[in-house]
């Protein structure tokens, strides 16, 4: 069975306060663990937004695979489709090749299709995508109809003229009634470009507005 799904949005003009970040090293990625409910997340108009849930018998329990430093919380989705999604604006476009890590644990339950898909979406700065990287689906055959996260990892470089990264997370629901595709521990790091000594004090800006974002996902029906 192909499944296919696709996400277009307007890049949105509103800017948050700026803070000092270190960029290189650290994860980007705001309350990628759920262990702060849904902040840092915004929902995107006409789908679901997915849910910080606490670990246990109704989602995934704390003897069942996952992260060891799981904490308390993890997402879970919500209806179809649950959508969120965060952007990081640099203040500056990118001009050479940093490399980038992109990783999370994703699931679901049992023998269930039900996943997660972790996305960057790589912008310039007229919010143009040029480039994107993705994490998941893990199906059921990839977790041998266990119900639990499994960590996946996708490693690159940083498109040149890069301004800003938007992180999208969605889970979609393919059977029963509810949506049990799970995430946690969303991390995306920047590694410094060889030769150059990294900035404490960079500044970042967080932007609470989604670009353009298009995104096809196929996977196979569990035989």
């Amino acid at each position: 069975m192909k499944c296919r799904f696709l996400v277009g949005a307007a890049l949105l003009a509103a800017v948050c306060n700026a803070q000092a970040a270190v960029v290189y090293g650290d994860n980007l990625v705001v309350n990628g663990d759920a262990e702060a409910g849904l902040d840092g997340w915004t929902g995107y108009a006409g789908y679901d937004m997915f849910q910080s849930v606490n670990y246990g018998s109704n989602w995934v329990l704390p003897s069942q695979p996952g992260p060891v430093d799981r904490g308390a919380r993890m997402f879970s989705g919500l209806g179809q489709y649950a959508v969120g999604y965060q952007t990081l604006d640099f203040g500056v476009t990118t001009s050479q090749r940093t490399s980038y890590s992109l990783s999370g644990w994703l699931g679901g339950w049992a023998n269930q299709g039900d996943n997660a898909l972790f996305y960057v979406q790589f912008l310039d700065e007229f919010g143009n995508e040029v480039g994107s990287s993705a994490i998941g689906p893990v199906t059921p055959d990839d977790r041998d109809n266990q119900t639990g996260l499994f960590y996946r990892e996708s490693e690159g470089f940083i498109p040149a003229g890069t301004r800003s990264l938007s992180f999208w997370l969605s889970m979609e629901r393919l059977v029963s009634g509810d949506n049990d595709g799970y995430a946690d521990n969303l991390s995306f790091i920047l590694q410094s470009p060889e030769g150059e000594v990294p900035e404490p004090g960079m500044v970042s800006t967080f932007m609470l507005g989604a670009g353009i974002l298009g995104w096809t996902r196929r996977r196979k029906k569990a035989g």
